[in-house]
Formats: structure tokens, sequence, C-alpha cells
């Protein structure tokens, strides 16, 4: 009988899963013993991180859009239908047009979404970088901007040992942010203050979710003359008077609030019932080494949906994706799954507009902070503007 597997999400993590799916299972799908299936919400494929460089007007941002279809291999059956309900006692997902998708196996793939409105003031005082519109928005902001201050938040989700969305983007926007107003020659009248909160997953009162970046950071921010202030957890701001509140009674007056804002797991797994994460946010509860959801047997997640401590991230994604389509393929094969994934990380953080520095980490060793490089720079912004599209079609 033909196994039937469906991705959710068209994003990088779906996408990459789906094509290495087909790679994998090539004989079985010439065979007509295998279909794989994609939904997603879009047409459209958008590659998200590249929304960091239109922030500072160094890309217009529809270099990191293309059809989602293109992106996919021929073998790949893809509807644009946004899914609406997940039912996994009868192995359906449901969707917007109403067509109930069976599965065999299941791959969860829906990434998460900016909620501004989960801080008191933040979505009219606030802006950011982590979606298209947001970031040309703020480079309009920062093209005009003369004089004053910009005030860096960061904010994490309410369950325990979640990072935000791609960790290193707030230290990698303010070193960016540094070298463009250097490049505009207005750098000496515009102050710059990085802030974090008080508990950043396991670390408390610091500058960074990991203790070694964390204990580098104070050094490298003096050096570009940013200010920094530990324990300033984001309450609520007051868009007119321009103020940022923190918990810890504090408050900072700003002309650009550049935020990173909270985030939650899509609406329809925020509606499957399959979370408990705290606060309605939706997170998946993920083995950690599987990468199954917890307690469903043919159900996989993976990128921005799951409730590990590693990066949400694509540097996390693509280690995580050989995994879950080795597994499905072993199950169909041999009966079981064959892998584990050991938390890697692996990617190239943007540390000003011309450095880049290598990142690696896993479960058990944090990030060893090195020095960044003209050529590390060069390895990100190339993998940014071309060969993350072969890696989306599983080429890489």
């Amino acid at each position: 009988m033909k196994k039937k597997i469906l991705i959710v999400g068209g994003g990088t993590a779906g996408t990459m899963t789906a094509n290495n799916l087909v790679n994998k299972l090539m004989p079985e799908i010439n065979r007509e013993e295998v279909e794989i299936t994609l939904i997603s919400n879009s047409a459209k494929h958008v590659y998200r991180p590249g929304a960091m460089y239109v922030a500072f007007n160094k890309a217009a941002g529809h270099e990191f859009i293309r059809d989602q279809r293109s992106l996919l291999m021929m073998e790949i059956d893809f509807h644009v239908d946004a899914a609406v309900e997940i039912n996994s006692n009868a192995n359906y997902v449901k969707g917007e047009s109403g067509t109930k998708y069976h599965y065999d196996f299941l791959i969860l793939a829906t990434g998460c979404e900016v909620a501004a409105d989960r801080i008191p003031g933040l979505a009219e005082g606030g802006d950011w970088f982590y979606s298209y519109e947001g970031a040309k928005k703020i480079a309009q902001k920062f093209h005009n901007l003369k004089k004053g201050r910009v005030v860096v938040t960061i904010n994490f989700p309410k369950t325990p040992d979640i990072p935000h969305q791609c960790g290193i983007a707030p230290v990698e926007t303010t070193m960016m942010l540094h070298d463009y107003l250097t490049e505009r020659g207005v750098r000496d009248d515009i102050e710059i203050i990085y802030t974090y909160p008080r508990i950043a997953q396991t670390v408390e009162d610091g500058l960074f979710l990991q203790t070694p970046t964390s204990n580098v950071l104070p050094m490298i921010f003096d050096g570009i003359n940013v200010k920094h202030k530990r324990s300033f957890t984001l309450n609520k701001v007051d868009p007119d008077k321009k103020i940022a509140y923190s918990e810890e009674g504090e408050e900072l007056e700003f002309d650009i609030l550049m935020s990173t804002p909270p985030f939650i797991a899509a609406k329809v797994i925020r509606d499957s019932g399959l979370s408990q994460a705290q606060d309605d946010e939706g997170w998946l509860p993920t083995n950690k080494h599987t990468l199954k959801v917890e307690g469903l047997d043919n159900v996989y997640t993976l990128g921005d949906t799951v409730d590990l401590s590693v990066s949400k991230a694509g540097g996390t994604i693509h280690n995580q994706t050989d995994i879950v389509a080795d597994n499905i393929a072993a199950e169909i094969r041999l009966g079981y799954p064959t892998e584990s994934y050991d938390g890697k990380v692996i990617a190239v953080a943007q540390m000003g507009l011309s450095c880049g520095m290598p990142l690696w980490y896993d479960y058990e060793e944090d990030v060893a902070p090195t020095p960044c490089s003209k050529f590390g720079s060069f390895v990100r912004l190339g993998f940014n503007k071309g060969l993350y599209w072969a890696a989306a079609r599983g080429m890489l």
C-alpha cells in the first residue's frame, strides 16, 4: 500500500525536507510506493534572513523571494492551501479549501510568527527586521535618522528554555547598525543602547543566551561605543512619549526602538491541542533526538516550531532536515528510525556589514566566539544571495 508523506509549511524547513525525502526515497517513488505532498499558505517562498539586509538598505528584498513550485522537485505534489486543522487521531490535515490531506507520516514545519501585541505598545512604538514589511519600515527610519538614540530590546518566549527566532540576530543587527551609521557619517550623533532581559533561557543577568558569548560582548560593544544594559526585560512601550519600560522598573527614551518581538507558533499549531507550551505560545513538544512530536509515532517536526533549546534559525534546520528525512526513509524501509539529532547548529554570523564569524555548537557545547573576518562575511553573503537556493532544493 502506498505510503503518504505530508509536509505542512513551505519555508526553509518544509522545502528542504520535502526535496531531501525525494532524493532519499526515489526508488520507492518510482515504484509508486511512496507519495510526497507539501501544502503551504503561499505560492511564494520567502527567505526570511534576507530581511536583515533590507533593514540597512543593502538589499531590495525581491532577491530573497521565489516561486515555491520552482524550488520543489517534480515528484512533490504541491498545493497552496493554508492548514487549519490537524487531526492526529484520524491522520489528516485539513486545508482552508476544505480538502483533507491524509498521511502515514506528517512533518510539521510551520515556523513561528511575530506577536508584537503581546507587549503593550510594542506594535505601535517598535520596529523589527523579522519581516520584509518591518525591515523596509525600519530602513526608512534609519535612513532619515541624523541624531538621537536607538534602543535595542530582546524578548524571549514565556515557555522556559525556548529561544526567540535567530538568537544571534540582535547582536548582528546592533553591529550592522553601527557600521551603517558610520557609513552615513552620523554615528557620533546617535547613541546605541543594547539591552537584554534578565532571563535568557538558562542565562541570568547576561547579554546573550549562551555564557561564553555573553562574557565577551561587553568588550566588543565597548570597542564600537555601543552602550549595554543587563536585566532590561521589556514590559511595555509608550509609543507617544517614545519610552520603553522594563519589568525591573527602568525606562529608556528612544527615537527608534529596534526590537526582537515576541514570537509564537503558527495558529494551526496553537489550535491543534498538541502543545503544552506556556501562554498559548504553541511550541511543539519535540523529542530532542528523533525530532518526533512527543506521543505521536508518525509525526515529525523541525525548525522554528519545536520546543527545543537550540536556535530557531536556518543553521539549525540544515542539520535537522537530514535527520527527519533519514528517519522517515528508515521507517519505510526498516520499520524504525536510525538517526539521532545532536543539537548541531552551523552558521556564519554577520557581525557588522563586512565581518562574518563562524558559529558551531550543539546540545553539549556552547558556541565559542571566534574572530570575524571579511572572508566570513563573503561566505555569509554568498550563501544568502546564492547558495541558499541550491540548499533549499536539496542540492547542498
